[in-house]
């Protein structure tokens, strides 16, 4: 129930449902075939590795509902579940840590400038708070279909690299591919 003005009107069952359904999608992220693929090979989905790295109940997902802004090379329909890398905070050991886990499953884990801007919300966290910082990299690279608004996300993310630097710890588990500048 929400309270609104001097009345209590239960939130709308078709909203509600909305919500869900794009919640399920998100948790899929690729589909049913691709989680049973890396799990046929050991490996662990974006969202598994960070319910698996933090304390039960203590992630806070940020961004999840984000969506790409690429209209080029036929993207403008193309639905990237949470923009390709799940981002947020959670605590390790009673430890509060921001994290971002790339999500080889959606286009790759690609970089793009939405992917990009989720991780330096997770870096400026880091910084202003005084918390680790750790990746999850799973990622072929720059989203080439958005072109120089990739590489602008790199610039991004490689400028709080250094800002980040020597102030708080940041630590990159290599989960899958990292090829340009994920390997950085």
């Amino acid at each position: 129930m929400v309270q609104g003005t001097g009345s209590i009107m239960p939130l709308d069952d078709d909203l509600r449902a909305a919500l869900l359904q794009r919640r399920e999608k998100l948790a899929a992220a690729g589909g049913g075939k691709k989680i049973r693929e890396r799990h046929d090979k050991g490996l662990m989905t974006a969202r598994e590795r960070l319910d698996a790295f933090f304390q039960p109940d203590t992630f806070q997902e940020y961004g999840a509902h984000i969506r790409h802004g690429c209209t080029a090379f036929d993207m403008a329909d193309k639905d990237i579940p949470a923009d390709g890398v799940v981002v947020g905070t959670g605590h390790v050991e009673g430890r509060q840590v921001a994290a971002f886990s790339q999500d080889f499953m959606s286009v790759g884990g690609t970089l793009g400038k939405m992917h990009a801007r989720k991780i330096v919300w997770a870096q400026d966290y880091a910084l202003k708070n005084g918390t680790p910082l750790v990746g999850f990299k799973d990622s072929g690279g720059a989203r080439i279909q958005e072109g120089v608004d990739a590489l602008s996300g790199y610039g991004e993310v490689f400028y709080r690299n250094v800002e980040l630097s020597g102030v708080v710890p940041q630590i990159a588990i290599i989960a899958g591919p990292c090829a340009g500048g994920a390997a950085y």
